[in-house]
């Protein structure tokens, strides 16, 4: 039997609850009308619990913001499997991601979008950064509406109700030293003039929107040159000068031997000897650093932005993940290519790769007996990712969003746990997903599990895949 719909209320009352400073029980959390947090009461007796307050039926999480997203790859995801004549690698995927691509209309990225962001709900990201690269149509000619693409991925986030940083992508060359771009990029391409006018549009459909962010995106050092990155970070100071800005780098070993053969300097290095890199800054991927350039990256405030099960996908290679936590780097998750859409997933593969590197075990949770990986974790990336995409999410206090995520305080790994073991164990001890509910912006979108336009949604993923 069904639950009844959750009701939206002006007070939500947690039996347990993760706050900035550690578990409180008897939670009281009051929103505001506009979907923040207006105040929070530890130690709530029964009695003084208002009338109409919402009751979750388990301990609250904050939403787990996922800072690196390409939404149309979710319908392709299990297509690039098989192997190839030759040595397969991200350089053989990517021609996969190509081949798809060129087909896609707005109606089905709009529909493969929303797709995605139900499952994203449904498994406690609240929010989600959108690399958004495919601008034009198949031929590589902008749409009457230049911004068509990017308003189609915004109202799926919309529509299904998670909060959104919508990254559009400078995308202008084909490879380091302003090498022609191949065919199967030219749907990504704008020179800084044209991307310009397709941000001013962009912070227009944002500008009020408490559920909305934008920012920009430079797609690698290899697809812009140092003249065009340039031009476009002057440009965003006109519209915002604290944009998130996220870029790509150092993800793959070609990538890094190609820019030592363009430059002379490894990719970190360049970007930092050449641009001010700060806490504004988003590094997706940063695999492969020297220790040089590891310290630079941590002491320069600017995110890491992980995504352990594409890299893993890939063939990327390891994050040095020990080194960097070691320097206080921040850092947060993302499901990327969306191979998986789990954030407990992405946290399990992050130290589980530094175990098997380093033949250890709880080597991502601070020093000292006794500290919980997972939570430190989960704390750490809620951090970084609130950071990363410029919203005010990623922890429970007054003027912070009303992103509540509450657990399943019957599924069995869950069972007997309290305060940063329910982490640990959600984190370590199982595949099932620990969501039970989950409120955006003030809103519940997710019920027993389920999203609140589950079907439709669906539907329109069905239809997107001619099915």
């Amino acid at each position: 039997m069904t639950s009844a719909p959750l009701s939206d209320a002006t007070s939500v009352f947690a039996p347990t609850a993760l706050l900035p400073d550690g578990w409180a029980n008897h939670v009281l959390f009051d929103l505001s009308g506009e979907g923040d947090i207006d105040g929070v009461h530890r130690g709530v007796m029964e009695a003084a619990i208002p009338a109409g307050t919402h009751r979750c039926k388990g301990p609250v999480i904050p939403g787990m913001p996922n800072l690196h997203s390409h939404a149309f790859q979710r319908a392709m995801a299990g297509l690039a499997e098989r192997s190839g004549p030759s040595d397969d690698s991200f350089w053989t995927w990517r021609q996969v991601m190509y081949d798809f691509v060129g087909r896609l209309t707005p109606e089905q990225a709009q529909a493969i979008a929303a797709q995605l962001y139900v499952e994203m709900l449904k498994a406690g990201y609240t929010a989600v950064g959108e690399f958004h690269y495919l601008h034009h149509g198949p031929d590589g000619q902008p749409y009457d509406d230049l911004a068509e693409m990017s308003r189609r991925v915004m109202a799926a986030a919309r529509h299904t109700g998670i909060g959104i940083t919508q990254l559009p992508v400078l995308y202008g060359y084909g490879g380091f030293g302003a090498q022609a771009a191949g065919e199967g990029q030219r749907r990504f391409l704008n020179d800084p003039e044209r991307f310009l006018k397709l941000l001013e549009i962009l912070f227009q459909d944002a500008a009020g929107d408490p559920q909305a962010q934008i920012g920009f995106a430079p797609h690698s050092l290899r697809a812009v040159t140092p003249e065009t990155l340039t031009a476009v970070l002057a440009g965003v100071k006109g519209f915002d000068s604290h944009a998130p800005i996220h870029i790509h780098i150092a993800e793959q070993l070609k990538e890094v031997e190609d820019c030592l053969a363009w430059s002379g300097r490894r990719p970190i290095d360049w970007l930092f000897d050449n641009f001010t890199v700060d806490c504004h800054w988003c590094l997706i991927h940063a695999t492969h650093m020297t220790a040089q350039e590891t310290a630079r990256l941590a002491d320069s405030g600017a995110v890491a932005g992980l995504c352990p099960t594409t890299e893993a996908n890939l063939g990327d290679g390891l994050f040095p993940a020990v080194d960097y936590f070691a320097q206080d780097g921040a850092w947060g998750i993302g499901s990327d290519s969306h191979i998986s859409i789990s954030p407990v997933e992405e946290l399990r593969w992050l130290e589980y790769g530094q175990r098997l590197i380093h033949r250890g075990r709880n080597l991502l949770g601070p020093p000292g007996e006794g500290h919980s990986v997972g939570a430190a974790l989960y704390g750490d990336a809620l951090f970084g990712g609130a950071q990363a995409l410029g919203r005010r999410i990623g922890h429970l206090d007054s003027g912070s969003r009303a992103d509540l995520v509450v657990l399943d305080p019957d599924l069995p790994c869950l069972l007997g746990k309290e305060g940063d073991l329910l982490l640990d164990a959600a984190v370590f001890a199982g595949n099932l997903n620990p969501v039970r509910d989950v409120m955006v912006g003030g809103h519940w979108v997710v019920q027993d599990g389920r999203h609140r336009d589950e079907e439709a949604v669906v539907q329109g993923f069905r239809a997107a895949l001619g099915l």
